[in-house]
């Protein structure tokens, strides 16, 4: 089987952690005989970096597009028109039997207008909600509903991420259409328990992209309440993005400058080792539709504290294998944290139990099988 893969996000010699959910499980495929021809969209006003790290290829191609919302209904019609001679050529020579949209603008769209002038069939996956926001008005938002209406009704399936996103997709957009979950896979041998013990320091960690909505300030919060009981407790941030400055002044503004150290962004590997030697691992996102840290954490044999009503509440089961909170609540994320770190034991039992979580039924392996089994689906 031939899959043509469009992403908008792909591994790259700077950052190897950008859509390793895309890259990762198509070593799999390919060894149950998919083969992937992979193109990683990026618009034309960004610039194209240098792909590395998979061992399957994927190659940048830029398109025309506007920058901000409003070349969002337009974008996906402009990637079309850059790819579509050069696949055309590439479906006469090597028959290409599926199309794997990773999000629905543009990715979705483009592969909505090959199906049309190439027939052939996709599914398109989804990550998130933002391509369902639907709340702004005018011609723009409505034209865009109508194409994202258009992307799910002709495709093979709509493959989410989370039973969660499921929900909010049929929610908005309706129920005629098809849909799977499958979650995000993780990598057992990199994510896996430290040979060695952890510190005897307390480090508590957590990792993401620094936004509004990931609110790590909730952690700051909670920590600033938990030191009056664990003087000694540090965090580690690690990860870039437009809140660090905000973060860092209320770090220095409640006092806690010593004890929480943002280190910016980190390859695969890295995260990887810094979770093997935390303590626990918290991410208290109010919009976690996948909670692909939270599982790595996991996979590392490590207590996790996420939150309640979100994807990675599918995960978590509270008290068995990781704790949830209430989003926003830093008082009782002070106390969850508080109990892990004051009982060894018991962190260590859902650390246990979180790893065979994971290696039960969330191995990249498992979801390469997922993505298989919907692919010769697809095409029957």
């Amino acid at each position: 089987m031939h899959v043509l893969t469009l992403t908008p996000s792909w591994p790259t010699d700077s950052d190897d952690a950008e859509g390793c959910v895309v890259s990762e499980p198509l070593d799999w495929l390919a060894k149950s005989g998919v083969r992937n021809t992979v193109l990683a969209t990026r618009p034309i006003y960004r610039r194209s970096p240098q792909i590395g790290g998979p061992r399957v290829p994927g190659e940048w191609i830029c398109y025309l597009s506007l920058p901000g919302r409003l070349g969002i209904p337009i974008e996906g019609a402009f990637l079309f028109a850059r790819i579509v001679a050069r696949l055309r050529e590439l479906h006469r020579a090597e028959r290409i039997d599926l199309v794997h949209a990773h999000g629905q603008f543009p990715c979705g769209h483009a592969a909505l207008l090959l199906k049309s002038e190439l027939n052939i069939p996709y599914i398109v996956s989804v990550y998130g909600l933002d391509d369902l926001s639907i709340e702004a008005s005018g011609h723009v938002a409505k034209w865009r509903r109508r194409i994202l209406q258009r992307v799910y009704a002709e495709s093979c399936r709509v493959v989410c991420t989370s039973e969660y996103v499921r929900e909010q997709v049929l929610e908005r957009m309706g129920r005629g259409f098809r849909t799977s979950v499958v979650y995000t896979g993780i990598d057992p041998e990199l994510f896996s328990p430290p040979v060695e013990p952890a510190e005897e320091t307390a480090t508590v960690m957590s990792a993401g992209n620094l936004r509004v909505i990931e609110d790590h300030d909730v952690l700051i919060r909670a920590t600033a309440v938990l030191i009056r009981e664990e003087p000694a407790v540090s965090i580690e941030i690690i990860g870039e993005g437009p809140e660090r400055p905000r973060l860092q002044k209320l770090t220095e503004k409640i006092g806690l400058a010593a004890q929480v150290r943002f280190v910016g962004r980190k390859s695969r590997r890295q995260i990887a080792a810094a979770m093997k030697r935390c303590t626990l691992f918290v991410l208290p996102s109010r919009a976690e539709e996948a909670g692909c840290l939270h599982m790595e954490a996991m996979a590392c044999g490590k207590a996790v504290i996420g939150c309640r009503g979100q994807g990675i509440a599918e995960i978590i089961q509270h008290g068995t294998n990781g704790f949830l909170v209430g989003p926003g609540n830093e008082k009782e994320l002070a106390l969850a944290m508080g109990m892990l770190l004051r009982e060894p034991e018991r962190r260590r039992s859902l650390g246990a139990a979180a790893r065979d979580s994971v290696v039960e039924r969330l191995t990249v392996a498992q979801q390469a099988d997922n993505l298989r089994r919907i692919y010769k689906e697809s095409v029957a």
